[in-house]
């Protein structure tokens, strides 16, 4: 008998409209290297989770727990030959921050970043799964929802240990800062390498070598990550993907679904059509 293609479906949260989560089920396809503007919480079900982050490679079984913080590259996909099942929450900041700094008793804990990725967790598992059936199957108030949130925020500062603030921020991570801000704030721009490069006050040589070490991505790649998840937010809104696509700068609209289609595993328009 035939496996299935993949399969990919987004859900809306009712209660809190911010948090969407993907059920996904992957035999044939590998998503690029990205990176999502918020946190990411996800459980493999069955099968093996495969990707690369943080500059390691990593091999999730079901029952682990994956977690992505905002702007973490990483790609994915099946690894030992059978159908991948997973389910993958995206939070953002702004929905965390009060409980990473109840949980850790610090207002600075607020940006919290997590240092594991792949993580055996049950209790912080439970409370994803939790959250995911809420959505799918929209049930639970909101503050059911923001309870889960809660949940996981507080047993990954658990996990942490006691809290340590982030040391003086380095120049290069300053002036990489820097460039950021600059993609971010003219994404629907003709933007260069040299003018992202000056915004940083870097050589463009200097600033390719310390962008994809600190990032693990090209300034390219980097640009279209950042398009591709403006361009998803806008999709929510009901803009028209053709809209969307001449907005960020993509060649034409089929160009616009094989770049979304790489990091969310569905067109423009399939994506719209299963959140709106």
């Amino acid at each position: 008998m035939a496996r299935q293609s993949s399969r990919f479906d987004y859900y809306k949260s009712r209660q809190i409209p911010e948090l969407t989560v993907l059920q996904a089920s992957l035999n044939d396809f590998s998503y690029d290297r990205h990176a999502h503007e918020e946190y990411a919480f996800g459980v493999t079900l069955s099968g093996r989770q495969d990707f690369f982050s943080g500059g390691e490679f990593h091999r999730s079984p079901p029952g682990n727990v994956i977690q992505f913080n905002p702007e973490q590259v990483h790609d994915g996909h099946p690894g030992d030959g059978s159908t991948l099942g997973y389910v993958m929450i995206y939070v953002p900041s702004a929905q965390l921050e009060a409980s990473f700094a109840d949980a850790a008793g610090c207002e600075r804990a607020a940006r919290f970043h997590g240092s594991e990725t792949l993580l055996a967790d049950p209790e912080l598992r439970r409370a994803i799964l939790d959250l995911a059936q809420w959505i799918i199957q929209r049930q639970g108030t909101r503050i059911d929802q923001e309870h889960a949130l809660h949940r996981m925020a507080t047993r990954l500062v658990q996990r942490a240990g006691k809290f340590q603030p982030s040391g003086r921020v380095s120049r290069p991570d300053t002036l990489l800062l820097r460039a950021k801000e600059y993609i971010l704030a003219h994404l629907e721009a003709n933007l260069s390498l040299d003018e992202i490069s000056q915004a940083a006050h870097l050589s463009k040589y200097h600033f390719l070598r310390l962008f994809r070490q600190q990032f693990g991505i090209t300034p390219h790649q980097y640009v279209l990550s950042c398009r591709i998840n403006a361009a998803r937010g806008d999709l929510e809104t009901g803009v028209a993907p053709s809209v969307v696509a001449f907005r960020y700068g993509f060649t034409d609209l089929s160009h616009f679904n094989r770049r979304f289609k790489r990091i969310y595993g569905k067109t423009p328009y399939q994506y719209q059509r299963s959140v709106i």
